[in-house]
């Protein structure tokens, strides 16, 4: 594990800053709840009647006076998007930066296999993406009870969860790019992951492109499907596991064709 642990002390700063500006933004929307819950029915009422930015968002299908509506479509677009950007910003790197500092030869010359790099590497991505989840579920549910209201767990752990699994997603997507990267690729990992998450709003938007929300992550992570239904749409689940996997598995199949120069 001394890559992986090599991997975390180099990361942690970025670790640091976008666990703390996702987390920051989610509790200070809970924070805000109880003061902006008397007018959330006329907003509820509002949004519900914008044409194709409700159809987007899905607005009207949730009330925004309640915390687990709220909750869904304000911080889950926060974790959403923001969990996003992260573990592909994560991914995309975690390879790449070998090409472009140079220094894969020489990491491939140490006597470990390819096979044990590319899974130490791996698990450093997925132990960022699982300490981030865990921290800002955990302020989530401080922040909950501290404003009075109702923890609504089984609404929250699959908002959660599909969100976590929306990152490991496009986690295993980036980790295979970056492996045929040779020069930093994070503006392609951000793009990836702004790609996808407009590929939902279209799917939402127009009936004739909800074929959309089988491929990108977002189509499962939608926060008011998952309250309005109390589940996570397997249909949609599987196949992103499987864009995952492929991904991972060409990071693997790169790395043993790879030769040290």
């Amino acid at each position: 594990m001394t890559l992986t642990k090599h991997e975390l002390r180099q990361g942690w700063k970025i670790l640091a800053i976008w666990t703390a500006c996702i987390a920051f933004l989610v509790v200070i929307c809970i924070v805000l709840f109880p003061e902006m819950k008397s007018e959330m029915d006329g907003v509820t009422d509002m949004f519900a009647s914008m044409g194709s930015f409700t159809q987007a968002f899905g607005m009207d299908r949730l009330s925004f006076g309640t915390l687990i509506g709220f909750y869904a479509v304000e911080c889950g677009n926060i974790l959403g998007l923001g969990g996003a950007f992260f573990a592909a910003f994560t991914a995309i790197a975690a390879l790449a930066k070998e090409e472009k500092d140079r220094t894969a030869e020489f990491l491939l010359a140490h006597p470990v296999s390819r096979v044990q790099i590319i899974s130490e590497k791996l698990a450093a991505v997925m132990v960022q993406i699982v300490v981030m989840n865990a921290v800002v579920f955990g302020l989530s549910l401080a922040c909950i009870a501290q404003v009075g209201e109702e923890i609504q767990w089984k609404e929250l752990c699959l908002l959660h969860m599909a969100y976590f699994l929306l990152q490991i997603e496009l986690a295993g997507i980036c980790f295979g790019i970056s492996a045929f990267l040779r020069r930093g690729g994070l503006g392609l990992g951000l793009g990836i992951a702004a790609i996808a998450y407009f590929l939902n709003i279209i799917a939402n938007i127009s009936e004739q492109a909800e074929f959309l929300k089988y491929i990108t992550p977002f189509g499962y992570a939608e926060g008011v499907d998952i309250v309005t239904n109390g589940c996570l749409d397997m249909t949609m689940l599987l196949p992103g596991m499987l864009y995952a996997g492929i991904g991972i598995a060409a990071a693997y199949w790169k790395y043993s064709k790879k030769d040290i120069c």
